[in-house]
């Protein structure tokens, strides 16, 4: 590096001031919520276009057409954290958040404006799978990277509060796509909103995105990572580096497969279980999970400041516990279940548990690793059990449904949460051990 370059990167590893920080957790925190709006929009809205995609059947037969092919967007994420990841870690927080974006635009409009399989036939649900690869690769970037951006950004002292905002904006990204739904449901005939409605919501995450991009463009970037910068004699992100820490990699693994399988049983698949199985109206599950979603959404910030107080593992510990015990009982419980508000009331206390995760999994991970590899060692490892746990959630719980044995899916649920709370009980406290904090 050339006395120049160096001249710049001291300076601009100075402080941030607290108006930077604010501003900067919001620019990113906003593009975030973009992203998971537009990657949403697909399991909010799949109940009205899996007909445009697909040959006629039942109705769980094209759900689980549609499932497969929003597992098949999980494939990718691996890769995009890895690459994005490895981006993030040599180019910048900042410039690896742009490109994110980008990408998911790109995914949004290709499904906003594919023709229909009657009309284009088998070309149609391809179109689809390469938009959900697209949208894959954008949000196995984007994970890595915001984390990492914002357990940077914020001190020491709040970094569990400011970085439980990545759950606050994903959550209301889906909210924000589920009052999509609920207003085109108001104003569009069901007909409507299955031949041509759907589309409106894929329209406007794509112009959402290019917002998001002006955004990100007023960033700051971390001070961690021009530190590294300056630092000539750190190693470059690799996947050989990361291999180095083979501990740090098994514990974002282990910490995340029960998380990201509750978190996507109670969030995404209980609109579909509440029509499929429960046998509520489409406008109703909708309803429900909007106002479950909302509340879920308050409480990340919270979980995020008492861990700030009280530490990582206790939190995480809780909610192994809660989540082994209190699983089977839930979903058996809604299988029968007679009202919304006791639909209502189950679904809320499912999230309350999964808080646990949420509000602190992404601070927790970032902890973990160096600078040099902070958004590589976040993104690949949780990208990957994203996609195994997370992402076959629906089309699991679909499948024993299939074959009759429904129950079979939620001792799989309960199975992963206790492999998880294993490593909570064993891992240190992150907040006591924060490699953030040694920089």
């Amino acid at each position: 590096m050339d006395t120049t370059a160096s001249i710049a990167a001291a300076n601009s590893a100075v402080p941030k001031t607290t108006s930077q920080r604010l501003k900067s957790i919001f620019s990113g925190s906003v593009g975030n919520l973009v992203e998971w709006y537009d990657w949403y929009v697909y399991a909010a809205f799949s109940l009205y276009f899996a007909k445009s995609f697909f040959p006629q059947g039942d109705m769980t037969a094209q759900l689980l057409n549609t499932a497969a092919i929003f597992a098949v967007g999980f494939l990718m994420r691996p890769i995009g954290g890895w690459l994005m990841g490895i981006y993030a870690d040599r180019k910048g927080r900042k410039a690896a958040l742009m490109v994110s974006v980008l990408l998911m635009c790109g995914g949004s409009l290709i499904i906003a404006l594919t023709p229909s399989y009657e009309s284009i036939g088998v070309a149609a649900p391809v179109l689809l799978v390469v938009a959900r690869l697209l949208q894959g690769l954008s949000v196995g970037g984007e994970y890595g990277t915001s984390a990492t951006y914002l357990s940077e950004m914020a001190t020491k002292e709040r970094r569990g509060f400011f970085s439980s905002f990545q759950y606050v904006t994903l959550i209301s990204g889906q909210l924000i796509a589920l009052a999509v739904l609920i207003l085109l449901q108001q104003v569009l005939t069901t007909e409507q909103l299955e031949s041509w409605g759907w589309r409106i919501p894929f329209l406007i995450g794509a112009a959402c995105a290019v917002s998001a991009l002006y955004l990100r463009r007023g960033m700051e970037e971390t001070t961690s990572f021009k530190k590294k910068e300056k630092d000539e004699t750190k190693s470059e992100s690799s996947l050989r580096a990361l291999l180095r820490h083979p501990k740090e990699v098994l514990t974002v693994v282990g910490l995340t497969m029960g998380g990201t399988l509750a978190f996507y049983t109670y969030s995404i698949y209980m609109q579909k279980y509440l029509v499929n199985t429960v046998g509520m109206s489409k406008s109703d599950s909708t309803m429900i999970s909007a106002a479950t979603l909302f509340l879920f959404m308050l409480l990340q910030p919270i979980v995020g400041a008492l861990s700030d107080k009280i530490g990582r593992r206790p939190i995480l510990i809780s909610f192994g516990v809660l989540g082994t015990l209190c699983t089977y009982p839930i979903l058996s419980s809604l299988h029968t279940v007679q009202t919304l508000w006791g639909a209502f009331g189950l679904i809320m206390a499912a999230l309350i548990i999964v808080s646990g995760y949420t509000a602190i999994n992404a601070v927790v991970k970032a902890e973990l690793f160096p600078t040099e590899i902070r958004a590589l060692g976040v993104g690949l490892p949780y990208a990957l059990t994203v996609s195994i746990f997370g992402g076959t959630a629906e089309y699991v719980a679909l499948w024993f449904k299939s074959i009759g044995m429904e129950s079979g899916f939620y001792w799989y649920v309960t199975a992963c949460i206790g492999c998880s709370l294993f490593v909570y009980l064993t891992m240190k406290d992150t907040q006591k051990h924060s490699r953030i904090t040694e920089e």
